[in-house]
């Protein structure tokens, strides 16, 4: 029933998501892997998901695999659970809460697969170790992962950012890094988004996939790349950047990282325009850049 080869791999576990904003408060399905691996799968490239979730959570599992997408699971006591509060209209800040974590993501899940390339999205840190990211790379598996997952440790029930031992040895073994302005002045201490990519980009990863609340900025072989978000109602800010990683990792193994970010920006825009994954199609995503991003290269 399953392949054991992929286009892209998700790796990270489900998270339950209750999120609070200025406007309403809802229940929703999260994690990076489901909102990854949904859009990555309606663009039309071939995507497995490798998560951990407790048992009760199985109807998550049902409905990536009613979309086509192979589930490698393993079960956990708990799942993770989250609250995450964007008190302003500023898609960039937002406070996040956890009531309780799913077991670590293990070697022995990534054994036996292989994909073209990896887009690892943790939520806290611990829950991807670098030894999954040096597997990935012994299997010659391109490798991007989201910042936000090592930045951020749990602290009495809340996410805090904290310094990260292991980020010098982890960046050296990552093709791209993707973080969004928050997490990249954190890691570098540098208030400005170029040079914030730059100083990522030198400690080792060739790309650097920086969101932030006007758009997207990719950093690819010294060149820089920029993709305004064009959103008329900015309803779905939970899972841009999972959406964003996802999509432009998908599109650079077929194309290159200008092209990549311009369908990556477009596939996003759309997504943040309604809560959950982006369930449009590639054929919806062409007029809307042929619309707003008339310069792109495709």
């Amino acid at each position: 029933m399953q392949k054991h080869s992929y286009d892209i791999l998700c790796i990270g576990n489900y998270t339950k998501d209750k999120i609070i904003t200025p406007d309403m408060t809802k229940y929703v399905d999260g994690g990076a892997i489901n909102y990854a691996a949904h859009a990555i799968k309606r663009l039309g490239f071939e995507v497995a998901v490798l998560t951990r979730l407790a048992e009760e959570d199985q109807g998550v599992v049902n409905d990536l695999e009613e979309g086509g997408i192979d589930c490698y699971v393993d079960y956990s006591p708990f799942s993770t659970t989250m609250i995450l509060d964007y008190p302003t209209s500023n898609p960039d800040i937002r406070t996040l809460t956890v009531n309780s974590i799913a077991s670590p993501i293990s070697v022995d899940q990534v054994d036996g697969l292989q994909a073209k390339a990896a887009v690892i999205g943790p939520s806290i840190r611990g829950e991807v170790g670098l030894d999954v990211i040096k597997l990935l790379r012994e299997k010659n598996i391109r490798v991007a992962a989201d910042m936000q997952g090592y930045v951020r440790v749990h602290r009495e029930g809340s996410l805090i950012y904290e310094p990260w031992p292991e980020m010098a040895e982890t960046l050296q073994n990552l093709d791209v890094v993707k973080t969004d302005a928050v997490e990249a002045e954190f890691l570098t201490g540098e208030s400005d988004m170029y040079k914030a990519a730059a100083t990522l980009s030198a400690l080792g990863p060739r790309e650097i996939v920086l969101t932030h609340k006007d758009g997207v900025l990719v950093l690819a072989d010294g060149k820089f790349y920029e993709n305004k978000f064009f959103t008329n109602h900015l309803i779905g800010r939970s899972g841009r950047g999972d959406t964003c990683i996802g999509s432009y990792m998908a599109f650079r193994t077929r194309t290159n990282p200008r092209s990549a970010a311009t369908w990556a920006a477009a596939v996003t825009s759309m997504k943040m325009e309604k809560l959950g994954p982006f369930d449009r199609n590639l054929s919806e995503v062409r007029p809307f850049i042929a619309e707003h991003y008339p310069d792109a290269e495709l």
